[in-house]
């Protein structure tokens, strides 16, 4: 079905422009819209296994890099939620039609939950389809970073602002700006019932060093206006990119085109 293309969209005017790049297939709805993690692109293991399962069964599907990663335009330590959820939705109004299927991992999780509130806000609940969660990290400034950190780090983070952390997943540390923690401060859920608008099926891996499984439980707790799943995997990790993570994360997307 519809090949892929690669287009770019400006968001954003004057020095706060950006160039995002993006990969579009066209084909019919729903669509899946795919919100990748901190510091992650668009052609990793997940995203591509989602494009050619839309490929094959005729389906939409989009996917970008935020600013900072991946073929976007920008300086990673620029970016805030704000700026990254700025760009998802400019993405999604100018590239989607139809209702769409929202899949966010780790970050992407939050974002798609932050997209979600927006497009509710908007009246435009008809856009969303459904919704699958990898390892959300939902709240992830306070809860995942700031909470986590050290008197000393937090010490450092606020003179220098910002801290350099060995990564799991890179030669290159990674950079928490203190903008990023404060930005974050307007997008907490916190304790308050979440709404999605849609089926939500989250997957959590239950040895995940990055976004302990208590916290998929968290979200879950907050979901009460929709229909939600909570699937744990118990020697699954982050990154939920094994072969048997991914047929679950296609069954999880077919169980929504389905219903």
């Amino acid at each position: 079905m519809g090949q892929r293309r690669l287009k770019h969209l400006t968001v954003g005017s004057g020095e706060a422009a950006r160039r995002i790049a993006i990969l579009r297939r066209a084909g019919k709805a729903p669509g899946l819209f795919w919100l990748g993690g901190f510091r992650s692109d668009m052609v990793g293991t997940k995203a591509e296994a989602l494009d050619e399962w839309a490929g094959e069964t005729g389906h939409a599907s989009t996917r970008f890099d935020y600013s900072g990663h991946g073929q976007s335009d920008g300086a990673f330590a620029d970016g805030t939620i704000s700026r990254w959820l700025d760009e998802a939705e400019a993405v999604f109004d100018a590239v989607t039609k139809g209702p769409q299927i929202l899949i966010g991992s780790s970050m992407g999780g939050w974002i798609a939950l932050l997209l979600a509130k927006r497009l509710l806000e908007r009246d435009a609940a008809d856009r969303l389809a459904g919704m699958v969660l990898l390892a959300p990290a939902f709240d992830m400034t306070k809860d995942l970073m700031w909470d986590s950190m050290s008197a000393g780090d937090k010490r450092r983070i606020r003179k220098a602002g910002f801290l350099a952390e060995p990564s799991a997943y890179s030669d290159e540390p990674d950079i928490i700006t203190l903008a990023l923690i404060e930005d974050g401060k307007q997008h907490l859920f916190g304790k308050r019932p979440i709404e999605a608008g849609c089926p939500v099926h989250v997957i959590q891996g239950m040895a995940d060093p990055d976004v302990p499984w208590t916290h998929a439980t968290k979200l879950m707790e907050r979901l009460a206006f929709d229909d939600a799943v909570l699937t744990l995997v118990r020697d699954g990790d982050h990154r939920l990119s094994r072969p048997e993570d991914i047929e679950r994360l296609l069954r999880a997307v077919d169980g929504l085109v389905a219903s």
